[in-house]
């Protein structure tokens, strides 16, 4: 499964950590994470990731493959700005939110508006979004909610 991760793109090292285990839980259980490829919530996740051998897809908002951070694995330019975060959310079967402003608040609303599960932490409160406790409670969450569907 694809887990479209979406978060602050400057976080303190304690939410950075965070979102480092979540990326190293999704890469264990065998889950693709899916970003936007920069620094901070994406950053720690693609690292979490690619340490424990998964996949890191960073949805790039620029033309230069080469903007991404160094854990992602597979980079996609798309000089779209804001406007990649759809495709952040429509290329992951479920999403987690990990603290995060405006930018992650609008991919909430889009994983939301296109029948995606969404699990956060520390994230905005939004009805439809599954608070979880620790990374391992949110993909515990989004294994749950998409093994529901098929």
């Amino acid at each position: 499964m694809r887990v479209s991760v979406i978060g602050g793109s400057s976080v303190p090292p304690e939410t950075a950590a965070i979102a480092e285990k979540l990326g190293e839980q999704l890469a264990n259980r065998g889950h693709a994470v899916v970003c936007g490829g920069l620094g901070g919530v994406m950053e720690a996740v693609c690292r979490g990731a690619a340490d424990a051998g998964g996949e890191a897809i960073g949805i790039l908002p620029t033309d230069r493959r080469a903007d991404a951070n160094p854990h992602v694995t597979v980079p996609i330019a798309t000089g779209m700005g804001h406007a990649r975060n759809a495709l952040v959310v429509m290329n992951g079967d479920a999403a987690i939110a990990v603290d995060g402003s405006y930018g992650t608040l609008s991919e909430i609303g889009l994983a939301l508006a296109h029948g995606r599960a969404v699990a956060g932490l520390d994230t905005h409160d939004v009805a439809g979004v599954e608070a979880a406790e620790s990374p391992a409670a949110a993909v515990d969450y989004v294994e749950g909610e998409v093994e529901k569907t098929r």
